[in-house]
């Protein structure tokens, strides 16, 4: 009997609906799926696969993203199956080129992803989670491709279970696509998946080694002939990949003799764990929502491996949704806050592409003018630590900054104000930024208003009366070391991105930013604010 003619059974019946369902159980799947769980919304984790998926495929995480694993109590479990990545080399025709080091607090992990999967699995089922396997979607019924967001509105998504070969209707709130480039969920959603796919394929083998390679760094070795890269993994192995010349088969032999030409001498592959041809592309859909339909990680994008970015990009979008649908769903923010996850990740998406993309083309240059310019500019990146003050950070995870969106998100006056305007110098901080974290950790329900008063008693009483209609934001005290001058504050995300700064005078500016992300609804106790409240906080809230 086909799919299109099973009977069809209702896993909701008469009941209400289910909050999220979550289609793809890989690193992004669960990771919205801890991040929801941990904030009180009920999750479906669905994957087609009978079991997880053995392969170590991405390796690193980067900082900003091991931060989202603390968050979860697993970042320990991370650190006992990985290692840290310690430094960048670069070769050219097998002559030294650059190093970039990596200071302790802006080094990767290399764990493979079967290893996250299994770490964030463990994280998974300490919430109180499962993952559905061996079940796929098959489609949405009745979808409102408007892009409306109606109030008490659901998704019906029709499922398969492959054990049965049962069909069933589901019923939930909102659908988080994170199942891989060949996406289901995208496909449902009709929505392009624009970009190109590079011509050069590229071979893999993970093996162990006889000879001696550095335990704690990864090798890129350019030449005209193509490029060689090798990556320490845990347990002893190595990986090789290469670009991949017409008509040749991945083999040990292989990658054997692109070792003996182009890389390190005197090391000889040994004992081989995994094996495979992958094509690279560069490609991210033109919407990542439609209502109440969400993509993330491939889903959404794909990119070089150049840099190790892709993994760590779909575990950040997981974040940033999933924080925004549940507070939508706890009814303390409007729906239409969800509008502001495709703008902030697709930003972060097109960044990402763009520059694994230069990377990957440097890789593969053949003109020796084009290979000498190449390298004039890796020796310049090297001797004058641009790449570690700047792009390090980048890659690291700690410039990532979501875009501006009001003028009330900034000061009003910017005398004495230490934000950075436009860049984040020095790990300096912005509008959109990671607020610095303080021992572990955002909160999972809250925002913060974390208020700087320079001994001013009185100015933390004001920020509470501003933000008390909003009781999802708690107010916190803290030292000015590095702060403005003046008494200031900062409102701080679930997320732990910095949502908008003032000083004292802009009250009224915070009182906007919240009713414009919160809700004017919960904020009607602040239109009401009696004479004598307007009084007590008047010395700040005289807007210049």
């Amino acid at each position: 009997m086909s799919s299109e003619t099973k009977p069809i059974a209702s896993a909701t019946g008469g009941d209400a609906p289910g909050d999220v369902l979550i289609v793809g159980a890989g690193p992004t799947g669960l990771m919205a799926a801890c991040e929801l769980l941990r904030r009180g919304v009920g999750v479906r984790l669905i994957d087609r696969a009978p079991a997880p998926s053995p392969f170590p495929k991405a390796l690193l995480l980067w900082p900003r993203s091991l931060d989202l694993l603390e968050d979860l109590g697993a970042l320990g479990a991370a650190h006992e199956a990985g290692l840290l990545i310690n430094a960048f080399d670069y070769y050219s025709a097998g002559r030294p080129l650059a190093t970039f080091d990596f200071p302790p607090a802006l080094a990767p992990l290399c764990l493979p992803q079967s290893e996250t999967e299994r770490v964030l699995t463990g994280a998974l089922h300490a919430l109180g989670g499962t993952i559905e396997r061996g079940v796929r979607l098959l489609a949405f019924d009745g979808l409102d491709y408007s892009g409306r967001i109606a109030e008490g509105g659901t998704v019906t998504s029709i499922l398969e279970h492959s054990g049965d070969g049962r069909v069933e209707r589901a019923r939930h709130r909102f659908v988080i696509g994170a199942d891989g480039a060949g996406s289901a969920v995208r496909a449902q959603l009709g929505t392009a998946f624009t970009g190109a796919t590079y011509e050069t394929a590229f071979a893999l083998v993970d093996a162990h080694i006889e000879g001696e390679l550095p335990p704690d760094r990864a090798l890129y070795y350019q030449s005209p002939a193509g490029a060689l890269v090798v990556v320490a993994l845990p347990k002893g192995v190595y990986r090789f990949f290469t670009s991949l010349p017409p008509g040749r088969r991945v083999s040990v032999p292989l990658l054997q003799r692109v070792v003996d030409e182009q890389g390190p001498r005197g090391v000889r592959l040994v004992d081989p764990v995994w094996e495979a041809v992958f094509r690279v592309h560069r490609r991210h859909a033109t919407d990542f929502q439609l209502g109440r339909v969400f993509l993330a990680g491939d889903a959404a994008h794909v990119h070089s491996p150049a840099g190790g970015q892709g993994l760590n990009t779909g575990l950040q979008d997981a974040h940033n949704l999933a924080w925004k649908i549940a507070a939508v769903l706890h009814g303390e923010a409007p729906a239409g806050l969800l509008a502001t996850y495709e703008p902030e990740r697709k930003a972060v998406a097109r960044r990402v592409v763009r520059e694994t993309d230069i990377q990957t083309r440097g890789w593969m240059l053949k003109h020796p003018l084009q290979v000498a310019a190449r390298d004039a500019a890796f020796r310049l990146l090297d001797r004058s630590g641009v790449m570690a003050r700047h792009y390090v950070p980048v890659m690291a995870g700690r410039r990532l900054a979501y875009p501006q969106v009001r003028e009330t998100q900034e000061p009003s006056d910017r005398t004495g104000c230490r934000l950075a305007r436009g860049r984040l110098p020095g790990g300096g901080l912005r509008v959109g930024g990671v607020f610095p974290r303080e021992g572990g950790g955002a909160d999972a329900a809250k925002w913060r208003l974390v208020g700087i008063a320079h001994g001013d008693e009185r100015w933390c009483g004001a920020l509470e009366e501003a933000a008390a209609p909003w009781p999802q934001v708690r107010v916190a005290a803290a030292s000015g070391a590095r702060a403005c001058a003046r008494p200031s504050y900062y409102l701080v995300r679930p997320d732990g991105h910095l949502a908008a700064h003032g000083h004292d005078g802009d009250l009224d500016r915070l009182r906007e930013e919240l009713r414009a992300t919160l809700g004017a609804a919960a904020a009607v106790g602040a239109a009401a604010a009696t004479t004598a409240d307007r009084a007590q906080a008047s010395k700040w809230n005289q807007t210049p």
